[in-house]
């Protein structure tokens, strides 16, 4: 199976890229290496892809593009006779949404639609789109589902998200397309990008710096190994892809199902490494909303997501690989 990943070199699509090689598919990936992290950062993530690859004895080739790019997609598409469209690719993140709204609606909101359009004009049927448990907003009713009203976003980000959930479904019913969106709740693990809470936490308590904490620590999320979720959305992929005589439309849920507050996952952290977390509590930014918490039941019942890593078993997992691949850099820069 020939599967396009868009924003191939990052957190969850390298992550995803490796999942689907092991598997003996053919990856064809797409990223534009921008600068919102380090784009080094996305090389090495490149690297450990073709590692994989070269291991599993499988295709892999990736392309540096922007999604908003109409005519490198319909060349690269016109390239490859992809089976399985997965979108990852986006701008992420709450407050920088709120400092640059517009950017966000360019490439989440455009970029969505010119690559819905791309595959419309190739023919492709099957589309996972990687949305966000951000589109919950500020939903007082825990843990959220699918079914929920999403109708009150609390930042851009958010918006654009459930913006292409819509735009999902207007290709589904025009363009008889599968499509699974997909809501991720709090997602982390090995190579998780450096602004993230677990791994920016991590990386200052180690530097002995101070950890910025917004209100008083009791804001409650729903942390989900990254392994759980890329086993759903391998199983996303098999849903897409099984034969009906109708063409489908989903959301669903891809959470642990558990809240931990921020409080005690500064804990959490400083048991498992050893070390004493400095504290510094700031006044509550724009944007964050108290709780996410993933009611995961029709994830289980249609995909048979079944999440295996609670967070004490993930955090550990988490700072084995910091220490192994990070701390030796940030003791050359002390």
């Amino acid at each position: 199976m020939n599967v396009l990943v868009t924003g191939a070199a990052g957190f969850i699509g390298s992550h995803l890229s490796e999942a689907l090689l092991r598997n003996s598919h053919r990856v064809i990936g797409v990223d534009n290496f921008n600068d919102f992290y380090s784009p080094a950062l996305k090389r090495q993530n490149l690297e450990e892809i073709k590692k994989t690859a070269e291991k599993a004895g499988a295709f892999f080739q990736c392309y540096s593009g922007d999604i908003c790019d109409a005519d490198m997609l319909e060349s690269l598409l016109a390239e490859h006779k992809i089976d399985v469209v997965v979108h990852l690719a986006a701008m992420a993140g709450v407050r920088p949404s709120i400092q640059n709204p517009a950017l966000y609606e360019r490439v989440n909101g455009l970029g969505t639609v010119i690559l819905l359009e791309a595959c419309r004009k190739a023919g492709i049927k099957n589309f996972i789109f990687g949305s966000s448990s951000s589109v919950y907003g500020l939903n007082t009713k825990v843990p959220f589902a699918e079914s929920d009203p999403v109708c009150l976003p609390f930042s851009p980000y958010a918006a654009t998200k459930r913006a292409g959930e819509l735009t999902c479904h207007v290709y589904h019913r025009l363009y008889s397309m599968n499509i699974a969106c997909l809501r991720f709740f709090t997602v982390y693990g090995p190579r998780q990008r450096p602004d993230l809470a677990i791994r920016k936490f991590t990386d200052l308590i180690y530097r002995g710096k101070p950890i910025p904490i917004y209100g008083d620590g009791s804001f409650k999320r729903d942390f989900t190994y990254v392994d759980d979720i890329i086993d759903g959305v391998m199983k996303s992929v098999d849903w897409c892809l099984e034969k009906t005589d109708v063409p489908k439309y989903d959301i669903f849920n891809l959470g642990e199902s558990a809240t931990t507050t921020v409080s005690e996952l500064i804990e959490l952290i400083e048991r498992t490494s050893g070390r004493k977390a400095k504290k510094e509590f700031l006044p509550l930014e724009p944007g964050d909303v108290p709780v996410t918490f993933a009611d995961i039941s029709k994830s289980k019942k249609i995909l048979g997501y079944n999440p295996q890593t609670p967070i004490s078993r993930g955090i550990r997992r988490f700072i084995e690989w910091f220490e192994k691949s990070l701390v030796p850099t940030l003791d050359k820069t002390r």
